[in-house]
């Protein structure tokens, strides 16, 4: 069966240099910041969260794992700007809420639309961002309909912005891609 999400992680693992820089900026239980340390075990990952149930399950698994080249940040994926100071190659986003924690906690519009461009704003020229958004409830709905029209906005000069989905389940998670071209 086709996965979703393990297509969209092999999108972001083109081209990755193993001293590149990487973001996770929803870090959940850590499994795409461990994906994610490994694409780059000579350089290094920022893993974004608020919940401090994130970092502990994301630092055990990495701890499990033998991974040192990861920086957890307790705070909102919007503020990337104020730990990210250099350029990077990549990012992921795996919008909604920390799996077995409560629902009410999720990401939101404002702070993802912020992070989004803070992400390109960083985004090195040949990095790829990819985004898991699951419009499954409405706030995860209203989070994609706002990056799809966003992103449809990008310059197609400097950018390809791509929108994968299944069209057999309208409330399935679907994935955007987005490349920052090389020229």
């Amino acid at each position: 069966m086709f996965q979703l999400l393990d297509y969209a992680k092999s999108l972001l693992s083109e081209d990755i240099p193993r001293d590149g820089v990487l973001v996770d900026f929803t870090m959940g239980n850590g499994h795409d910041t461990l994906y994610l340390s490994g694409l780059v075990p000579e350089g290094k990952v920022y893993a974004f969260d608020v919940q401090e149930m994130a970092l502990v399950n994301t630092r055990k698994l990495l701890d499990e794992n033998g991974r040192s080249n990861v920086t957890l940040i307790k705070d909102s994926h919007e503020h990337i700007l104020e730990y990210v100071k250099e350029e990077i190659d990549g990012g992921m986003f795996n919008l909604g809420y920390l799996p077995g924690s409560d629902k009410v906690i999720h990401t939101m519009r404002r702070s993802t639309e912020l992070a989004v461009n803070g992400a390109l704003e960083r985004l090195k020229k040949g990095g790829h961002l990819v985004i898991s958004v699951y419009p499954g409830h409405d706030e995860g709905r209203l989070e994609g309909e706002l990056l799809l029209d966003m992103l449809s906005k990008l310059d197609r000069k400097k950018f390809c912005a791509m929108n994968f989905r299944i069209l057999n389940a309208a409330d399935s998670p679907f994935v955007i891609a987005i490349e920052k071209y090389k020229k």
